[in-house]
C-alpha cells in the first residue's frame, strides 16, 4: 500500500519545491542569542522571538539546572493524575499576578492553549468572530469548536461591527484577535474592540504571544499598552518568546473560565505537564521581566533605529513601532535570494512568501532584540543594502 501513497507524497513535495515554498531548517550551534553559529560561521541573528534577550540568560539557565536536581527531568504524567508540582502552581499564580487576572492554566504550548480554549468554552449556540490575520493556532482552535464562525478584515472595526450584528442571535459572542499580528507587527486596536464588545455584549479573547513581557509599562502586554487590561476576558500567550524563549503556554482570565478548562480542555487533560526545568526557568524569567524596564526601552530604541536606517536606505517597511519589522520585496523569488545573500554576508533572517503571507507581499521579517547592539543593527542594514544590490543590480 505504501507504494502508491509514497508516490502521492513525492508529487506533493515536488510541487512545494517547484513553487519555491520548500522549508529547509538551518541548524545552529550553541544557544540562542544576537549572534549564533551556523555551520562554521558566526552570524548576526535577526529572526528570533528573543525580544528581551533572555533565551541564554545565566539566571534562567541556572534555575533550569537547579530544577533538574530538585524536581527531576519530567513528570511522566498529565496534571490531574500526578503531574502537578508546587512550582507549576507557583508559576500559574505568578502569571496571574503579572497579567492582572484571576487565574491562569499552563499548557505545553500556546498552540495547545488555543487548541483547548474554544471547544471547551463555546458550543453550537455561540459565535466566534475572528480577525482575518489571526495566528494559525487560533484558526485551528476555532475549527475545533461547534460555534458559528465569522471573520472580519484585519483591524477593520466597521466589518467587526457588521459581524457582531450578524451574530446578534447567538447565545454568547467572542471577539478573537492577536494582540500583535506576527507577520506585520501591527498592534490590534484593543480599545475599539472592547468598545464594540461592550456595545454588543461580547467577550474578548487576545493571544498576546508577541507582546507579553515587553509591551506596556510593566511588560504585561497589549491590554496594558492599550489601557484595557480590565476589559479583556481571556488572554492566551506563550513562555517561548520574551518570557525565556523555551516552550509552554497559558490561558489566563476569569476564575470560572480557567476552572472549566481544567475540567475539559483536551490538550491539558491528555498531554504531559510542562517539564520542571522549563517551569523553573520561566519563574526566573518572570523575575527578570518584572525588573526589565531598561531592556524594554532598549528594545524600543533598537526597533526605532533599525526602522530609521532602513527607511533612509530606501527600503519599504510596513509601518509600526513593534520590534517585528517586515521589509517588503513583493516578489517571492527575489525575497528568497536576498535572504540567502544576507546569510552569506553574516545576517541570519528568513524570507516569507505565499501562502504564509498574501501573494505579492513577500517579505523578510526582521526581529529586533534588546540584546542587539547599535553596531550589530547598523551592520544588518549595511548587509541589506549590499545584498539587495547584488540580487537587483541598479
Amino acid at each position: 500500500m505504501y507504494g502508491a501513497f509514497k508516490a502521492h507524497l513525492t508529487t506533493e513535495l515536488a510541487e512545494i519545491e517547484g513553487a519555491g515554498l520548500f522549508k529547509r531548517e538551518r541548524g545552529i550551534a550553541g544557544p540562542q542569542g544576537p549572534e549564533i553559529t551556523v555551520g562554521d560561521a558566526q552570524v548576526l541573528n535577526f529572526c528570533a522571538n528573543n525580544y528581551l534577550g533572555l533565551a541564554d540568560h545565566p539566571a534562567i539557565v541556572a534555575a533550569a539546572h537547579t530544577a533538574l536536581d530538585e524536581w527531576g527531568y519530567g513528570l511522566a504524567s498529565v496534571r490531574f493524575i500526578c503531574g502537578t508540582q508546587d512550582q507549576h502552581l507557583e508559576l500559574e499564580s505568578r502569571l496571574s499576578s503579572f497579567l492582572g487576572t484571576e487565574e491562569t492554566i499552563l499548557f505545553a504550548s500556546c498552540f495547545d492553549a488555543n487548541g483547548g480554549v474554544f471547544e471547551t468554552l463555546f458550543g453550537a449556540e455561540d459565535a466566534i468572530i475572528s480577525d482575518a490575520l489571526n495566528h494559525a493556532s487560533l484558526i485551528d482552535g476555532i475549527r475545533l469548536s461547534k460555534a458559528r464562525r465569522y471573520r472580519y478584515a484585519n483591524c477593520d472595526m466597521e466589518e467587526l461591527e457588521a459581524r457582531l450584528q450578524e451574530a446578534a442571535d447567538a447565545r454568547f459572542r467572542v471577539i478573537v484577535t492577536d494582540g500583535v499580528f506576527s507577520m506585520d507587527g501591527f498592534v490590534a486596536p484593543l480599545e475599539a474592540i472592547c468598545d464594540l464588545a461592550d456595545k454588543y455584549d461580547a467577550l474578548v479573547l487576545v493571544d498576546d504571544s508577541h507582546a507579553v513581557g515587553f509591551m506596556g509599562e510593566t511588560g504585561a502586554g497589549t491590554p496594558e499598552l492599550c489601557g484595557v487590561a480590565d476589559r479583556v476576558d481571556i488572554l492566551t500567550g506563550t513562555l517561548g518568546k520574551a518570557l525565556g524563549g523555551a516552550s509552554g503556554g497559558y490561558v489566563s482570565g476569569h476564575g470560572e473560565i480557567v476552572q472549566l478548562l481544567r475540567q475539559r480542555a483536551r490538550p491539558y487533560l491528555f498531554s504531559n505537564t510542562l517539564a520542571p526545568a522549563i517551569v523553573a526557568g520561566s519563574l526566573a524569567a518572570l523575575d527578570l521581566v518584572e525588573g526589565a524596564g531598561d531592556a524594554r526601552v532598549r528594545l524600543q530604541q533598537n526597533a526605532e533605529l533599525f526602522r530609521s536606517l532602513m527607511t533612509e536606505a530606501g527600503f519599504e517597511l510596513l509601518p509600526g513601532n513593534h520590534p517585528i519589522v517586515p521589509v517588503m520585496f513583493g516578489d517571492a523569488a527575489v525575497t528568497a535570494q536576498v535572504a540567502a545573500e544576507l546569510q552569506r554576508r553574516g545576517v541570519f533572517v528568513t524570507a516569507f512568501s505565499f501562502p504564509v503571507v498574501p501573494r505579492g507581499e513577500a517579505r523578510i521579517r526582521v526581529q529586533l532584540s534588546a540584546a542587539h547592539t547599535e553596531e550589530q543593527i547598523r551592520a544588518c542594514v549595511t548587509a541589506f543594502v549590499e545584498a539587495t544590490r547584488e540580487v537587483q543590480p541598479a
